[in-house]
């Protein structure tokens, strides 16, 4: 075989091509990568076909034009392939549906000498990777080249063609069948993921919703800043152990973006970057694939990001090709491939086939030594710098990330640990604490009142009214805690008499006032008891010797308010003393948690706290809602 390429800007195309060289050919593939307009590739379709219509000619719009070792934008490389022993076959589908594209346009293609496929789609539209399943759902051994058409970084309407067919969606393509026909294919993939990974929280194919939670045009507003480039800094994920990168191709009104590329929810991504030291090496050293035929023409469909990211490295790597073989080819919005029997869709992918009707013998490609002028020393070693500074910072990062995550796992199982010993404790203090109690009024019974005995029940109930907080914090996310009709005058006036005892030894002296016989509220026991019993103990603990604890509970409009008020030190922080191990003074015992509790109850259930503390007095008061007022 033998390909002949040409690059066309504007004019007549017979002054770019001579026709007459391809008259007597029998077997003809014509190539059309436009960057110019639809106009453009329909003109020059036209124009071809009317010289050599017996030829075969497929085009696409682009994103950049690869011309032997040049790189081209705005203009139109055309690739004139003549074959000895191959024979073409070309059609074209452009169905809704992208998975029943790719089945039809494969029945349509493949034969039983089939050895490749090349096939352009529409590059907005068509939901590209549904359409490689549907190729390979028809045939999952043929290998297959190409891409999707570009339209110079737009992202607003590709156009392809088939013929005199012009499609502005669908796809079109040609098979080259032939006993003889060696074809090679390799990619090179040289983007690296960097920083913490993130979850596709909500994606629907290839339209992502948000990430992390977070709606996917914010998340990279974050990472990236609101001018974000669509394509050079694209989400990578791991697939059956290969690195698969998904650019942007449209963003949306409601923040979604579109990807080149499926993704589904729960999917582990991260946000990549270009290796500058992996762009700078020689392509050719590195697809072996590549060496195992005598090429006679390279096709390469290499990522729009690939021109766009570092222009001067990627220049570097396509020169290597046309040194040895014919090259052409396009900057594509996404890459195909076939590998291991299957097809996939590939980003910032430089994608190479190679062909020959030539035999195959046992030598290798000639590595050619690249020309390195200064300017090519002094550009590659600074970028090669910061992508090793970027390379070792995400390193150390991802290494303090797993030290952290170490620690934060070892801190939950701490923590886990923690909270079933004092789950067992609590429900292991109820018992003891219920014989003490017991035994102390026993010997009360039997022997008469005794002063020690007294201080050890004031210390046990001390000890209940700490155990009933621990239990309710313990329970209180396991437990459904039902409300009923509590008399809110009985009960408080049952809790002053259980904690008369340790006023008493405080010095100190509870005193209960009420204007009502009655007065009944709608709520539970277990979060009233805690409300009540710790402004009690608290107000015990801190006021003056000698001093009345004074009680009320009067009714007003509907609404029952219970107080309790005391003569003791000022509150200094009254915005904290509801705050957790918050103390006022550090000299009295506990955790500070009982107020935090009660304010956690009251906003639970909806009940008004007023604090007044001055020289003279500090005053709790909590406002409940009567029962059927």
């Amino acid at each position: 075989m033998q390909t002949s390429n040409f690059c066309y800007e504007s004019g007549p195309l017979e002054n770019t091509i001579d026709f007459s060289v391809f008259e007597h050919s029998s077997t003809i593939l014509v190539q059309i990568y436009c960057g110019q307009n639809k106009e453009v590739l329909a003109y020059l379709t036209d124009v071809i076909l009317s010289h050599i219509p017996h030829a075969i000619c497929i085009g696409t719009t682009t994103d950049g034009e690869i011309y032997g070792a040049a790189i081209t934008t705005l203009r139109t490389v055309i690739s004139i392939s003549v074959f000895e022993h191959t024979s073409i076959k070309t059609a074209y589908a452009n169905d809704k549906d992208s998975f029943q594209c790719g089945v039809k346009i494969a029945s349509d293609l493949i034969t039983p000498n089939t050895k490749l496929l090349i096939l352009f789609s529409d590059g907005t539209r068509m939901n590209a990777e549904e359409f490689l399943q549907g190729v390979e759902s028809f045939n999952a051994t043929i290998p297959i080249c190409g891409g999707m058409a570009g339209d110079n970084g737009r992202f607003e309407q590709t156009y392809i063609s088939s013929q005199h067919t012009l499609l502005g969606a669908g796809v079109v393509g040609v098979s080259l069948n032939s006993d003889c026909l060696h074809v090679a294919t390799d990619y090179k993939f040289d983007w690296k993921p960097i920083g913490l990974t993130h979850t596709i929280t909500k994606a629907d194919e290839n339209r992502v919703y948000s990430i992390n939670d977070m709606k996917a045009a914010e998340f990279y507003d974050k990472y990236l800043g609101s001018n974000f480039s669509r394509t050079e800094f694209p989400l990578i994920l791991e697939k059956n152990g290969v690195l698969m990168a998904r650019a942007v191709i449209a963003k949306h009104e409601d923040g979604s973006l579109s990807y080149s590329g499926n993704l589904s929810e729960g999917d582990q991504v991260r946000i990549g970057f270009g290796d500058a030291e992996s762009l700078m090496k020689d392509p050719i050293e590195v697809l072996k694939n590549l060496h195992s035929i005598n090429v006679e023409t390279f096709f390469i469909f290499s990522c729009m990001a690939r021109r766009r990211f570092m222009p001067f490295l990627i220049k570097l790597g396509i020169g290597s090709f046309s040194k040895i073989a014919t090259t052409s080819g396009f900057y594509t919005y996404s890459e195909f491939f076939h590998e291991n029997r299957h097809n996939k869709l590939l980003n910032q992918t430089l994608t190479v086939v190679a062909l020959s009707e030539s035999p195959i013998n046992t030598s290798s490609l000639t590595i050619i030594p690249k020309e390195e002028t200064k300017k090519d020393t002094s550009y590659s070693k600074t970028i090669e710098s910061l992508t090793h500074l970027i390379e070792q910072s995400a390193r150390d990062y991802d290494e303090q990330s797993k030290r952290l995550e170490k620690q934060m796992k070892y801190s939950t199982n701490l923590l886990a640990s923690h909270r079933q010993f004092l789950r067992y404790t609590v429900h292991e203090m109820n018992s003891p604490l219920s014989v003490i109690m017991c035994s102390i009024e026993l010997h009360e019974m039997e022997f008469g009142k005794s002063v020690y005995l007294e201080n050890i029940e004031v210390a046990v109930k001390n000890i209940f009214s700490m155990y009933d907080d621990l239990s309710y914090l313990v329970k209180k996310d396991q437990l459904r805690y039902m409300r009923h009709k509590i008399d809110l005058v009985d009960y408080v006036r049952s809790r002053i008499e259980f904690f008369a005892q340790v006023a008493d030894k405080a010095k100190s002296k509870l005193i209960f006032e009420t204007d009502c016989d009655k007065s009944f509220i709608f709520f539970n026991e277990t979060k009233l008891q805690r409300i009540i019993d710790n402004t009690l103990t608290n107000a015990i603990k801190y006021t003056f010797e000698n001093e009345k604890i004074n009680v009320s509970l009067t009714q007003e409009k509907g609404n029952c308010h219970f107080c309790i008020a005391s003569h003791s030190r000022k509150i200094q922080e009254p915005e904290k003393i509801f705050e957790e191990y918050y103390r006022e003074e550090e000299a009295q015992n506990g955790f500070g948690l009982g107020l935090n509790l009660v304010k956690r109850i009251c906003k639970e259930e909806n009940v008004k706290i007023k604090l007044h503390s001055d020289e003279n007095i500090t005053s709790f008061s909590y406002q409940f809602k009567i029962e059927n007022a």
